[in-house]
C-alpha cells in the first residue's frame, strides 16, 4: 500500500495451481505478465476507465524504486471491487456448455436448440457470476440477479462496457 488512495501491484515469477505455489519460479514471468496486462488496460481504455497510474518505473514512489521492482509493477488507484465476475461468452463451453446441456439456457438466457460444443454463439452473450470467497466456487446467474446485487443502472453499464470490450478484443 503506497497510500489510502494507492496501491503498487507487483508481479512475481511465481507459478500456483489448485492454491499451491510450485517450488521453481518462472524467470521474468512477472515482467511479461506486467506488460500484457498494461497492453490490454490501454487498449480498452476508450471503453471503460481502469485503476493504473502508471508503469513508468521513473514515476514510482522513492520506496518502489528498487530494481526488484522496475518492468514487473503498476502503480494503480485503489478501487472497490464488485461483487460480480463480468463474463461474455461468444462460444457455448466449459461451465455455460454443461448449464446449456441441462436446460437450453445460459444465466437464464434462452439459447437455440441443437448447439455443439465450443460453437460460436450468433451474438456474445453477457454471463454473470457470483465473486465466492477463497475456497468456494464462483457460481453463474443472471442479469435479473446481477441488477440485485449492483443495482439496475451500474449492472446495465458493466454489461455493456464487458460486451464492448469483448467485441473489440475479439
Amino acid at each position: 500500500e503506497v497510500d489510502d488512495d494507492k496501491l503498487m501491484m507487483v508481479v512475481s515469477d511465481r507459478i500456483s495451481a489448485i492454491d499451491f505455489i510450485m517450488p521453481n519460479p518462472v524467470a521474468d514471468k512477472g515482467k511479461v505478465l506486467n506488460k500484457i496486462s498494461a497492453f490490454w488496460f490501454d487498449f480498452v481504455s476508450d471503453i471503460i476507465p481502469n485503476h493504473i497510474i502508471t508503469t513508468d518505473y521513473e514515476e514510482f514512489p522513492e520506496e518502489f524504486k528498487k530494481e526488484e521492482f522496475k518492468d514487473r509493477s503498476m502503480l494503480v488507484k485503489k478501487l472497490k471491487m464488485l461483487p460480480v465476475e463480468c463474463i461474455v461468452r461468444g462460444y457455448i463451453t466449459g461451465s455455460g456448455w454443461a448449464e446449456y446441456k441441462k436446460s437450453g439456457t445460459v444465466c437464464g438466457i434462452k439459447l437455440p436448440e441443437g448447439l455443439k460444443e465450443c460453437q460460436k454463439l450468433d451474438e456474445p452473450i453477457f454471463t454473470p457470476s457470483t465473486k465466492a470467497e477463497l475456497g468456494d466456487h464462483d457460481e453463474n446467474i443472471s442479469f435479473e440477479r446481477t441488477c440485485e446485487i449492483l443495482g439496475k443502472d451500474l449492472a446495465e453499464k458493466v454489461k455493456k462496457a464487458t460486451i464492448d470490450i469483448y467485441k473489440k478484443c475479439a
